[in-house]
């Protein structure tokens, strides 16, 4: 095929998670041995092409000598901090950058950038793309798992496995001393780490920001568990649930950035309060982005990476690689980027989680009556 594509760029962007590399892997090997293009690696995402020198390193066969697909994290680096059309500078003023990006692009003689990131990245960056004149085609990744437009985005599946070892780490210590454990999970807007490894864990409560609680129903779960005869209890919490009374927590960093984070705390005092029982929280953090990728991710992200450079040769620019069913297929960016996907509080997970008797928060979905379908 002559597309007129011979150089193409590849970065990653955002929060780092498993199965990254594999992507940056399948994107090379395709764009070379398939298409014969030159790949430039894009170093801390759009950063690469703003600053001067420009970052980059060019990615060839030799580039990966095995250990790349087995890797976590991202050789070429990333950042989430900055917007290129309003970056802030050192002297505390805000500056439009996208100019630097574009030439950047020209001076790499880049006909298109495959960009690895959420939503949120692809938006930027699309828009940074359109400014340099060259065609962008995405590939979903985040632990969150909330990104539109594709069942699952690379990182989730490794995340929610070292969040069910993490359950199966804390089941038997909450055994031996007859305690509730409390797990904090990621998960700002959607609850998809949650509800899946508290489901594969055994958690006996699941809060998601999608379903509103109420600490009474926690308590009441808690007190039937340890009335049933056991000892210990397991809670799962993302770091986006808010208080009953609708406060987020928040914990402030250097620079003034701010976090979510702490929402596990409060629950352990509010539960050992309500139920007397002796309540322990963890909270598990960045260990969930780190780590070996699981099967399902690398196959995920090498998909994906084969499919991302054939569109960038059929030149279906402004897309995203999605699975969908059991398929690879492109989706427009303008369905991807607005806004996180949330999880479905009447949906088939958070269902399975109440029929196994997970308190999951309070109901709010309409109960269908079973002789209507008859």
């Amino acid at each position: 095929m002559n597309s007129g594509i011979r150089t193409i760029g590849v970065l990653t962007s955002g929060g780092d998670c498993a199965g990254l590399n594999a992507v940056i892997r399948a994107v090379t090997y395709s764009a070379i041995q398939t298409y014969g293009w030159k790949v430039y690696g894009i170093m801390d995402g759009s950063m690469g092409l703003i600053q001067r020198p420009l970052q980059f390193r060019e990615l060839t066969m030799g580039t990966f000598g095995g250990n790349y697909l087995r890797e976590g994290g991202t050789f070429l680096g990333t950042t989430n901090k900055g917007d290129p059309f309003n970056f802030p500078m050192p002297d505390g003023t805000i500056k439009d950058r996208s100019e630097e990006f574009a030439e950047g692009c020209r001076m790499l003689g880049l006909d298109a950038l495959v960009v690895i990131g959420g939503d949120g990245s692809m938006r930027i960056l699309s828009r940074l793309c359109e400014r340099a004149g060259i065609g962008m085609v995405g590939v979903p990744k985040t632990i969150d798992n909330d990104v539109h437009g594709t069942d699952y985005a690379v990182g989730f599946a490794t995340s929610i496995n070292v969040v069910t070892e993490a359950l199966d780490r804390l089941q038997p210590t909450a055994a031996s001393h007859h305690r509730v454990m409390i797990l904090e999970v990621m998960g700002r807007d959607a609850g998809h780490i949650a509800i899946n490894s508290g489901i594969a864990g055994g958690a006996d409560v699941i809060l998601v920001p999608e379903v509103p609680y109420s600490l009474d129903g926690v308590a009441r779960k808690i007190r039937t568990v340890l009335a049933q005869g056991r000892s210990h209890a397991l809670v799962v919490v993302a770091e986006g649930v808010k208080t009953e009374s609708g406060e987020p927590f928040m914990i402030s960093y250097s620079g003034g950035q701010q976090r979510y984070g702490g929402i596990g705390n409060y629950l352990t005092e509010k539960i050992a309060q309500m139920t007397g029982a002796e309540t322990r929280v963890t909270i598990l953090g960045h260990v969930q982005r780190g780590g070996i990728p699981s099967t399902r991710d690398r196959l995920l992200a090498s998909a994906f990476g084969v499919k991302a450079v054939d569109l960038v040769a059929q030149k279906q620019f402004g897309t995203m690689v999605g699975w969908q069913g059991r398929s690879v297929v492109a989706v427009p960016l303008d369905k991807v980027c607005i806004g996180p996907r949330s999880l479905d509080p009447c949906g088939t997970m958070v269902g399975t989680a109440r029929g196994l008797g997970i308190y999951v928060g309070e109901e709010i979905c309409p109960i269908e009556d079973p002789a209507a379908t008859i």
